[in-house]
C-alpha cells in the first residue's frame, strides 16, 4: 500500500553545541548535556496554526531584530507559486509538511533541586510508606541533608533536558535555601540556568519550603539566608510557603516578610499557599491581597507579577465567593497556579473509616477560573519523582491531557485553554511573557514547537490541537529563538 500521508517537517542538522558550562568541581560525576544548537531558521514553510481556518497552511519568515532577537516578521498563507526556489532549497528553511505549529511550552511551577529522589540509588533507603504530606517533607528533609553539587548538578539537568526536548523554553524552577542546604541548591540552579541559557529560559526561584517564624533558632537562619540569597545575580523570584508556620500569626508574617523582601529588591513574589482542605479555616489569599495592597505593590516601579500556588482550599469556594475573590484582587498582577498531579496524589485522602469511598479531587479547576471568572490562571508540573509526587514527567503536554478528565474539559475550546495554561498563560503569569492568545503575532519571539499532523508511515494522522491534547505526539521539533535544540 503507498503512503499517502506528509513526510515530518525538514529538520536542517545540528551546527553547534549549547552553551559551554562553568567547569564542575568532579566532571565524571557531572550530568553530560545532549543538546546541541541547530541551523538558524529564516523561514517555515506550509504549516498549519491553531485558528479556525484548519484546512490553511502558512509562511513564517523569521528575523533579526534590532536587539538581536529572531522574531516573526510576517505571516503569510502558504503559496508554493510565490516561493524562491533559491531561498526554499536553503539550509535556513524548514518545510513544516502541514505540521501544527504553536508557541513552546512553559513550566510556570516547576521544583528544580528534590527532582528525581526516587530515580536516584543514594536515597534508596527514603522510599514512600504512608505517601502523605508530613511523610514527604520528612523524605525531602532528610534527602536534603545528603545533597551533593555533583548530584543536584545531575538531577535538574535530567529535568531540564527532558523538558527541552518535550518544548519547554521557559521555565520557573524553584531551589530551597534554608539552614540545611544553604547555597548548594541555589548554586546548581544557577550553574544549570546557564548551562541551558541557549536553550531555555531557566528563571530562578529561592524557595523558603521550611518555616521562617517557627521553631528553632534554625528559622531566624534560614530567613537571613533567604534574604542573602535574593539579592544574588540571576535571581528573579522569592518563594515561601506560608501554611508551614505553626500557626496563623506566623503565617501572616511569613507573608508579610516574603513580600518587604520581593518589594526591597524588585522580585516576582510566588507563595504556596492555602494547601489543604478544611472549610473551616479563613483562606490566606485574603490576608495574602491585604498585604500586598497596604505595602504599595502596584505602586512598585518596575511591577512584578505575583503567583499562588496549590490553593487547594479555593475549590471549596461557592460562586459567589469566586466572585468576591475577583473584587478583591483588582488590578493585582496574581496568577493561580494549580499543581495538578501533587494535589491528586496529597489531597482529598479520605480518614481510615471511610477507606476509598470518599476522595475529593482537591486541585483548582484551571479553566473554570479562567473562563467563567475572568481570573488568570494556569498548572505546572511542580515535583517529578519524589515523595510529594512520585508519578508524571516533564512534559507539559502530557499533563494537560490529563488534565481533560481531571477538568473534565473535551470541548475545541477547552483544548485551547488548557494549551495556553502550558503555553502563553503560563509565561505570562511568571512575566515572561504578555498575553494569553494562541494566535502567533508579528513581532512575537520565534519559539515554537512543531507537532507532526499527518503520520509519515501509515499510522493514524492528527490534524487539531484537539487531538493533540487528547494524545500528545512523543516526535517534537523545538525552536528557540530562531534556532533549532537538537535532542537524540
Amino acid at each position: 500500500m503507498s503512503n499517502t500521508h506528509s513526510p515530518p517537517p525538514t529538520i536542517p542538522p545540528p551546527q553547534n553545541n549549547l552553551t559551554n558550562a562553568p567547569p564542575s568541581d568532579n566532571p565524571k560525576d557531572t550530568h553530560e548535556t545532549r543538546l546541541t544548537r541547530g541551523r538558524k531558521i529564516t523561514q517555515i514553510l506550509n504549516v498549519k496554526l491553531p485558528c479556525p481556518e484548519a484546512n490553511t497552511t502558512w509562511d513564517i519568515a523569521i528575523a533579526n531584530t534590532n536587539n538581536n532577537t529572531n522574531t516573526i516578521a510576517s505571516i503569510k498563507p502558504h503559496n508554493p507559486a510565490h516561493h524562491d526556489p533559491v531561498s526554499s532549497s536553503s539550509p535556513q528553511t524548514l518545510h513544516g509538511n502541514k505540521a501544527l505549529l504553536l508557541p513552546s511550552l512553559c513550566h510556570p511551577h516547576i521544583h528544580l533541586d528534590k527532582c528525581f529522589l526516587l530515580s536516584s540509588p543514594q536515597y534508596a533507603d527514603l522510599a514512600i510508606q504512608k505517601g502523605d504530606f508530613a511523610e514527604a517533607l520528612s523524605l525531602t528533609s532528610s534527602a536534603k541533608a545528603r545533597f551533593t553539587a555533583p548530584d543536584l548538578r545531575r538531577r535538574g539537568g535530567w529535568l531540564v533536558e527532558e523538558s527541552i526536548a518535550a518544548g519547554v523554553t521557559c521555565m520557573r524552577a524553584f531551589v530551597e535555601v534554608d539552614a540545611t542546604v544553604r547555597f548548594q541548591c541555589l548554586d546548581a540552579g544557577l550553574w544549570l540556568r546557564e548551562r541551558y541559557r541557549d536553550a531555555c529560559d531557566i528563571q530562578i526561584c529561592v524557595f523558603a519550603q521550611d518555616a521562617v517564624f517557627s521553631g528553632d533558632g534554625a528559622a531566624g537562619e534560614g530567613r537571613a539566608l533567604m534574604e542573602e540569597a535574593v539579592g544574588r545575580d540571576g535571581v528573579d523570584v522569592i518563594g515561601s510557603t506560608p501554611y508551614v508556620e505553626a500557626d496563623e500569626e506566623r503565617m501572616r508574617a511569613n507573608v508579610d516578610w516574603a513580600v518587604e523582601v520581593a518589594m526591597r529588591w524588585e522580585k516576582h513574589l510566588d507563595l504556596h499557599l492555602d494547601y489543604h482542605l478544611d472549610g473551616r479555616k479563613e483562606p490566606m489569599v485574603y490576608y495574602v491581597i491585604e498585604a500586598l495592597k497596604k505595602k504599595g505593590w502596584m505602586q512598585m516601579a518596575g511591577r512584578k507579577t505575583i503567583v499562588l500556588g496549590h490553593c487547594s482550599r479555593l475549590t471549596l469556594f461557592t460562586s459567589d465567593q469566586w466572585y468576591d475573590l475577583k473584587d478583591r484582587i483588582g488590578d493585582l498582577p496574581i496568577s493561580f497556579v494549580g499543581l495538578p498531579t501533587s494535589d491528586l496524589f496529597m489531597m482529598g485522602r479520605p480518614s481510615e473509616p471511610k477507606e476509598g469511598s470518599e476522595r475529593v479531587r482537591g486541585t483548582l479547576q484551571i479553566p473554570q477560573l479562567i473562563e467563567e471568572y475572568q481570573l488568570q490562571g494556569t498548572f505546572g508540573v511542580n515535583n517529578v519523582g519524589n515523595a510529594f509526587t512520585p508519578y508524571g514527567n516533564c512534559d507539559p503536554l502530557s499533563l494537560a491531557s490529563m488534565c481533560v478528565g481531571v477538568y473534565q474539559a473535551g470541548t475545541t475550546r477547552d483544548a485551547e485553554v488548557l494549551y495556553e495554561c502550558i503555553s502563553t498563560r503560563a509565561k505570562a503569569a511568571i512575566g515572561c511573557g504578555n498575553r494569553n492568545a494562541l494566535e502567533a503575532e508579528e513581532g512575537d519571539e520565534a519559539d515554537f514547537v512543531l507537532l507532526n499532523t499527518d503520520a509519515h508511515q501509515g499510522g493514524r494522522p492528527k490534524g487539531t490541537l484537539q487531538e493533540m491534547i487528547y494524545d500528545p505526539p512523543r516526535e517534537r521539533s523545538i525552536i528557540r529563538r530562531g534556532h533549532f535544540v537538537h535532542v537524540p
